[in-house]
């Protein structure tokens, strides 16, 4: 009873405390994140069951509440100048990261997993995947707990690096939507950073998400395995937050109306995302760590750093047009 108690004041702190004071804003999303860590290791999560089922469409809900306070002729924009970025990223990314498997010798589903999950959208892109590569469920476990820990990594450490090198909010933004996996840690970052970086870099990684389609197309027709006289089969899978972002958007774009109405859901949901941050990191747990073998997570590490360093010259070089 103790441990729940603690759990869910926790996570009520992380929710009222960035609300009500606003200094903690730029901290919170990284301490969120690696209190739940620390929360899950040392005493474990006593709602696990839930809290694994529930991230997911938290992610998700926050990410649409955010689109209830973008321009959606803002967010088209930004989403057509980061097309040419995110395809090139992918592309390097997942060539890359086979390269990078080989030398390390790693089982192919496993490189490919750790590669998509790294080039696209995380654990998202990883799931997507998955089913088209028949991949077996320490393959999918391993990938996925590999991403989730960089995750937190550059959940705490985009920010500084970003400041250090003086980069703009919206240089900001473009940088962690290509060079961080996941939706949730790229909010995370951006949130910490400005609010033009929280747009910025929520549109373009959500432009980059939606290469799940045509990457798990391409897996599953030209890399899956396949038996003797299988036909070659797809599912589209398109994360459900994207249509409702672009949705919300729209509202709020078309009916000035509802912009007031909008302003408070955007708001509300940037705290909502510190909650999820917390409940993300208590899922990753003693027995995460155990299978995360040394090969698979020196494998994401490189190819994590090679990416990200590489987005961070073109940026800070001006080759990347993210300065205006």
């Amino acid at each position: 009873m103790l441990k729940k108690t603690c759990f869910i004041l926790l996570g009520m702190v992380f929710f009222f405390v960035p609300w009500l004071w606003s200094p903690s804003r730029d901290w919170a999303p990284g301490i969120a994140v690696f209190a739940g860590i620390i929360f899950a290791v040392s005493w474990g999560n006593p709602f696990s069951k839930y809290t694994s089922k529930i991230t997911s469409p938290m992610l998700g809900a926050t990410i649409v509440g955010m689109g209830c306070g973008m321009d959606l002729v803002k967010v088209l924009h930004a989403g057509a100048s980061g097309f040419v970025y995110t395809l090139l990223g992918i592309v390097a990314g997942i060539s890359l990261g086979m390269l990078c498997g080989k030398l390390l010798k790693l089982p192919k589903n496993a490189a490919l997993l750790v590669s998509v999950g790294t080039s696209i959208c995380g654990g998202s892109a990883i799931a997507a995947a998955a089913p088209a590569l028949k991949a077996k469920a320490h393959e999918i476990a391993v990938a996925s707990a590999t991403v989730f820990a960089l995750n937190a990594v550059a959940l705490l450490i985009f920010p500084v690096i970003g400041r250090e090198l003086g980069f703009s909010d919206r240089q900001f933004g473009y940088w962690a939507a290509l060079a961080i996996h996941d939706t949730s840690s790229v909010v995370g970052a951006c949130f910490q950073y400005g609010n033009e970086a929280l747009e910025v870099g929520t549109v373009v990684k959500l432009a980059r998400a939606l290469w799940i389609v045509p990457v798990t197309l391409f897996i599953s027709w030209f890399i899956a395995d396949r038996e003797a006289g299988e036909e070659r089969k797809f599912k589209l899978n398109i994360p459900w937050f994207i249509p409702g972002f672009l949705i919300a958007a729209a509202l709020v774009t078309w009916l000035p109306q509802l912009r007031g109405c909008g302003t408070f859901i955007k708001e509300l949901s940037k705290y909502l995302m510190i909650v999820t941050l917390f409940l993300i990191g208590s899922n990753l747990n003693r027995e995460k760590l155990k299978e995360l073998g040394l090969r698979p997570v020196l494998h994401g590490i490189i190819l994590w750093l090679i990416l990200g360093a590489c987005w961070c010259t073109a940026i800070a070089a001006g080759w990347i047009n993210a300065a205006v």
